[in-house]
Parts: structure tokens; sequence; C-alpha cells
């Protein structure tokens, strides 16, 4: 069970006001209630990138919890280093105290630059959570493509024009990857359904072994939308389907939520700047091929969703 906000304003705030992130970002909004969610003392490790340049500017510092800055690519391989000197301090009775490790990257940090380093504290099932805060590009360099970008946005090296229309390639599917790992759970959460968010997050933390977290984090100003708009954003990401709701736990799929309604991708990528440029009539077949990767890839994640479910209740005798 989630807890409510009467109970979530008596805990103890692990990312503090004051900080520098711009007006509209969410993904302090994301980090705040990855911490809330934590009943346990917490080490927290964040790579470089937006939410380690606004929260670390000395002398000042908007972490409440123990907290180390890493380099770029590295947030995993620190946060499953400390793990390991943790437990082996543990084992030699010289700690006691039950602590849980965090580790925080952009999409850049995570897609790119740090999926090796990911993949390894994955692959060794070190006892931590990685958050994903996906904004879908380099933002805190100058909003550069990463692999999280969408088809057909434009960034600042994959800017729309007479040579191409933005990005031609679909995001990388990075929840996916790290449900090959084979983890004990993964899972997909935005920030307007922040009970969701902290059911999740709760699996992952309670879970021995890794957790991967993937949340979704517009950026006004690198999508070009109203700053006020960022949590609508989400929401209609998650409408769309573009964003689907949906954990990983012990390799059975199970979605967490599902559209009364579809709504179509046009709903979500008219209100951000980065893709007004597909309203244009040259580019219906680029808006045609989005909605295309949102539609192959819902109905994918649907039917493994429903398969997944159904082998479960079978092999316990169970039914909703």
């Amino acid at each position: 069970m989630a807890p409510t906000l009467k109970e979530l304003a008596t805990r103890e705030n692990r990312f503090l006001p004051g900080h520098r992130a711009c007006p509209g970002c969410v993904a302090p909004i994301v980090m705040r209630h990855v911490l809330l969610a934590i009943e346990y003392p917490v080490v927290a490790t964040c790579a470089t990138g937006c939410m380690e340049v606004v929260s670390t500017i000395y002398p000042y510092t908007a972490w409440g919890c123990s907290f180390l800055h890493n380099a770029f690519e590295n947030s995993a391989a620190t946060c499953s280093g400390i793990e390991t000197a943790y437990q082996a301090l543990k084992k030699k009775g010289k700690i006691t105290e039950e602590i849980k490790f965090v580790a925080f990257g952009g999409d850049g940090g995570t897609f790119d630059i740090g999926l090796q380093s990911l993949s390894g504290a994955m692959e060794r099932n070190h006892d931590m959570l990685y958050v994903c805060y996906d904004n879908e590009a380099y933002m805190n360099t100058g909003i550069q493509r990463s692999s999280a970008t969408p088809r057909g946005a434009s960034t600042n090296t994959a800017p729309a024009g007479s040579a191409i229309p933005g990005k031609k390639q679909p995001h990388k599917d990075l929840t996916a990857i790290m449900v090959a790992h084979n983890l004990p759970y993964v899972a997909q959460v935005a920030p307007h359904n922040w009970k969701d968010l902290h059911q999740k997050v709760k699996k992952a933390i309670e879970k021995p072994g890794a957790a991967f977290i993937n949340a979704f984090a517009p950026c006004y100003r690198g999508w070009r939308s109203k700053m006020e708009d960022s949590i609508e954003l989400a929401r209609l990401a998650v409408n769309t389907c573009f964003w689907p709701l949906y954990e990983v736990e012990d390799g059975i799929y199970k979605l967490n939520y599902t559209p009364k309604e579809k709504l179509p991708i046009t709903e979500y990528t008219e209100r951000q700047g980065r893709f007004a440029h597909l309203k244009n009539p040259e580019n219906a077949e680029l808006l045609a091929a989005l909605q295309n990767d949102v539609d192959v890839r819902w109905e994918r994640l649907r039917r493994r969703c429903e398969e997944d479910q159904a082998h479960a209740q079978q092999a316990t005798g169970t039914e909703d």
C-alpha cells in the first residue's frame, strides 16, 4: 500500500528544497518521491548531469542523506562498490544497521554513457536500486539527442530542418534491456501517479538483489513546452501508451494501468515544440511512424502481460 499524503508529510525529506533545478523540472519530484518511499537509512549516488549540477553547488547541497557524486558514466559502479563495502563491514560486525543504496542517473548517463556500468552492476545483482530520470536528451549539456530521444523529436544535434526531420530512429527500450538481465524487479513510473511510484520503489527496495526503475521526467526547456504542463505531459504520455506503467517482478510482466481510451500520439506531441514540425504535411509519414512505434510496443507489452498473468494464475490456482 502506498502511504497517504498526510503520512508522507511526516517523513524525513531527503531531497531538500532550495536546489537550482528549472521551474517545471520533474526530475526533482521523482528523486524526492523515490527517497520518501524508502523507510531505511539511504546512501545515494548521482551521475554528473542536471540533478547533480543543481543539487550540489558548493558550498550547498540539497541532499538530506549520505550522498556521493560520481562521473557521468559510473553511478551504478560507484553505488555497487559502496554496497559491497557495506556487506563486507556487515559480515565483520562493524555495521549492524540496515542501509539501502540508490543510484540516480539521467538518460544520457544511463541509456548511453553509463550503460556498461549499469549492466555490470545489475548482472552482479548488487542489493541496490538504480533509478533513471528520463528526460529524453542530454539536457544539461545543451539538449543533444540521446538514445532515449523519441523518433521525430528535434534536438540541437538532430535539428528538424531541410536536411533531417528531427531524430529518425525510435528510442531505445532500456526497460526491456534491464528485464533481459533477469533482475528481481524492473518497473516504469511516471510522476503524476505518485502512489504507483511509491509502491514500486517499496517493492524494489524490499526485494533482495538489484532493481531498476525507469522514471519519466519531462523537461520543459528541452521539450519546448510550458513549464506548468510538465505533469500533464507525463499523464498524456501514459494515456497515449507512449510510456506504459508496468512492472516485471521475478520475470512476470504486469500492467499497472490501462487507459480507458488510448489517446492518439498527437495529444502528446502537439503540446511540445520539439515535435512542432510533425504538423507539416511533408512529415506526415514520420508522425505515422512514431504512432506505429507506440502501437506496436503497446500491443506487444499488453499481450505479454496478459499471458504472464494468466500463467501465474494457473500456477497458483487463483483468479482475479
